[in-house]
């Protein structure tokens, strides 16, 4: 028997599926340019965060089309040094996992060791429940996840958070994403001591240091965010601070630049008080050569956020 035209249109139609337009009501790209323009660099990581996207899209598609799906493996690592954007990537992670309904409320939930460890018996479990408790519909986000583990403490309690987040990775993994994070070196030696967290771990993701032109970028954007201004020389002053700055310790890329922002606001704040009298409103928000040029790398010192890393 012939089909009908309309029967033969309708099933041409159930045949196809257009990815553009499904990418489009998706609004992946939304976050996509939402993360674009919070971060600037980190061209590796945007890239695998789509193909992640894109992953998630084309999973949920099969289902809806009744083709059987594994749900994909949600758990991640991010690795790299402070300041890279591992919880900004993290908390559009988030969002995008809720909006294609892999999380039911895609919020984060950023923990360390001692939000989950306990100082006593008895105590750890409460205090990983509750955080769990808190974390459950979202993505929980371990910091610095490494120091769940210390072997060479036979009193330490941290075993027991382990063995409790690996539970409910596993058995309550369609309610709950978690994210390890830190320094790479030390999460790869973790991950050999726990190899259950390693075969839970669908992507790796590791955060590269950035450049100086590229924290120059985020400078000027986080200038301009906090309406102020850099002239040509307190510009240049910054460069150079920054130059001198990423060679020594605990520099933390963006977190640094940001932290140094705020100290050479202060002494503009000084500056501005000091000199009394009537001046510009632009003076208000202009950086002077001289709020930059008094910090201690310029006479070969110690940054300030330095000095307090290595006292602490």
């Amino acid at each position: 028997m012939t089909s009908l035209p309309s029967e033969q249109s309708t099933a041409t139609q159930d045949s196809y599926i257009d990815l553009d337009s499904a990418f489009k009501e998706a609004n992946i790209q939304q976050f996509l340019d939402e993360l674009d323009r919070e971060l600037i660099g980190l061209k590796p990581i945007k890239t695998r965060i789509r193909e992640i996207a894109s992953l998630l899209l084309i999973a949920r598609l099969r289902e809806e089309r009744g083709i059987s799906t594994d749900r994909p493996t949600l758990h991640m690592s991010f690795t790299g040094r402070p300041g890279t954007g591992k919880t900004t990537v993290a908390l559009r992670m988030a969002k995008i996992l809720h909006h294609l309904g892999y999380v039911r409320r895609g919020h984060l939930v950023v923990a360390t060791r001692d939000d989950l460890v306990g100082q006593y018996v008895g105590h750890t479990a409460p205090k990983t429940k509750e955080v769990l408790k808190k974390a459950m519909g979202g993505v929980l986000f371990i910091d610095e996840a490494y120091y769940l583990y210390r072997p060479e403490n036979e009193r330490d309690y941290g075993q027991e958070a382990i063995e409790m987040l690996l539970q409910v990775m596993e058995n309550q993994r369609e309610d709950l994403v978690v994210i390890l994070a830190g320094y790479k070196e030390r999460m790869d030696i973790f991950f050999q001591a726990n190899p259950g967290f390693h075969s839970r771990i669908g992507n790796h993701l590791h955060f590269p240091d950035y450049s100086l032109g590229e924290l120059m970028e985020i400078a000027d954007l986080m200038v301009k965010q906090q309406l102020y201004t850099f002239d040509p020389a307190s510009r240049q002053a910054f460069f150079e601070y920054l130059t001198l700055r990423m060679q020594q310790p605990h520099f933390s890329n963006a977190r640094s630049v940001r932290n140094a922002l705020d100290r050479f606001k202060l002494r503009q704040a000084n500056r501005l008080i000091a000199q009394g009298g009537r001046i510009p409103v632009d003076e208000l928000t202009r950086l002077d050569e001289s709020d930059i040029r008094q910090s201690r790398v310029f006479r070969g010192g110690l940054d300030s956020e330095a000095e307090e890393a290595l006292d602490s």
